[in-house]
């Protein structure tokens, strides 16, 4: 399975060699827009370089890190987790990788969202694991099908991912569904994974924490700093396990074993971690402000176009337009999205690559450009349909 989001960067490349301004809203950097890292998370990552010695840090991460992380979600989410609990990542990626690689055997099964972030089902897939979509109900707000994933459980499903805020829909789960995974976890002693790096993005209802559950549901939650510290190329993240029946202590311990494998995480980039959570956090509220005005304008700008209808976004970065098919020449919306960005430059990543079973006939877009500049790429996206339809 190809990484859709950066897969697009091969026709992009050939249409800016053929001289097409690109308008690239395919990734969900916020830092190629107008967002930016705050200065004093730069000024710390400056004077840790000077002020440590450079030299290997903890496997599990710095322990002044770690507990700042338990105080951070103490005080978003109200749970109380330990220091040791708490493993420090080269971003959530990282984590993925090492979690599946420890959680899998061949033909192990992962119910994972369709459509969903596709970095989960490429390491499935690379540990020779099944990638067990469940459906996002499209006509409710991309609301989780729950029938669907209590169907598709085995006795071959190892783990159920949840992501939210989810990307690529920008939906945000209630508080019920959040119960219900849960209850299923609990069920079926089926851990649940909840990746929530866009827990403080949310512009539209409230964000419900899976580490809010119940005792008895066994769960890891995965943050990271990429998006709401806006430090993507740091490459900071960390997962925390809640587990009090001691179902995963095999899985902790296996993933332990790689953290040390692999060193540690970078030793300055956890210094200016740490100070991003202990600072004044005043820069979020001003990049959710931005972000659900630029939400509120592709919703109402990308429903004026021809052939394309959208669910609005209700947090996180992106928005998930559906792109009607029939008696168009695209077969597929990934020809749908190459040839927008041969003849007009404007790069969205193909929803089929989010999901081959659930994210077809879609595309996905950021919502991180400016105003005017998603103005300028609708704009492109309706004279394409216009002109081939």
């Amino acid at each position: 399975m190809n990484y859709a989001i950066r897969e697009v960067l091969v026709p992009a490349a050939e249409a800016e060699k053929a001289g097409k301004k690109l308008l690239r809203l395919n990734i969900g950097d916020p830092n190629k827009w107008d967002f930016e890292t705050p200065e004093y998370f730069k000024q710390t990552l400056r004077e840790a370089v000077d002020r440590v010695d450079n030299g290997y840090g903890d496997s599990q991460g710095e322990l002044s890190l770690r507990q700042a992380i338990v105080d951070r979600e103490k005080e978003k989410h109200g749970v109380t987790i330990s220091t040791g609990d708490v493993y420090v990542t080269a971003g959530v990626s990282e984590c993925i990788n090492i979690m599946m690689g420890t959680f899998l055997e061949p033909g192990d099964e992962v119910l994972v969202p369709g459509p969903g972030y596709p970095s989960y089902a490429q390491y499935i897939n690379f540990y020779e694991g099944r990638t067990v979509p469940y459906r996002q109900i499209e006509e409710e707000d991309w609301r989780p099908d729950m029938d669907m994933i209590r169907k598709r459980i085995t006795n071959r499903t190892k783990a159920m991912i949840l992501i939210n805020p989810n990307n690529p829909t920008g939906a945000v789960y209630s508080e019920k569904d959040i119960k219900e995974f849960g209850d299923i976890a609990a069920e079926y002693e089926i851990p649940l994974i909840s990746d929530e790096i866009y827990d403080k993005i949310v512009f539209d209802g409230n964000f419900h924490s899976a580490s809010r559950l119940k005792p008895d549901v066994p769960r890891i939650i995965l943050n990271g700093f990429s998006k709401v510290n806006l430090m993507p190329g740091w490459r900071m993240g960390y997962c925390y396990f809640m587990d009090e029946s001691g179902l995963m202590d095999e899985i902790r311990t296996g993933m332990m074993k790689q953290f040390r494998a692999r060193i540690c995480p970078n030793v300055p980039c956890q210094a200016a971690a740490q100070a991003s959570l202990q600072g004044p956090q005043d820069y979020i509220v001003d990049l959710n402000r931005k972000l659900k005005e630029r939400a509120d304008f592709c919703y109402k700008r990308l429903n004026e176009v021809p052939l394309i209808s959208t669910r609005k976004a209700k947090g996180a970065l992106y928005i998930f337009p559906k792109i009607d098919l029939q008696g168009t020449p695209w077969k597929n919306d990934k020809e749908f999205v190459f040839d927008l960005i041969k003849e007009e430059g404007v790069v969205f990543v193909h929803g089929s690559g989010f999901c081959e079973e659930f994210g077809q006939d879609h595309f996905r877009s950021v919502l991180l450009a400016p105003i005017p500049t998603l103005e300028e790429a609708f704009d492109k996206v309706e004279k394409f349909i216009n002109r081939h339809t």
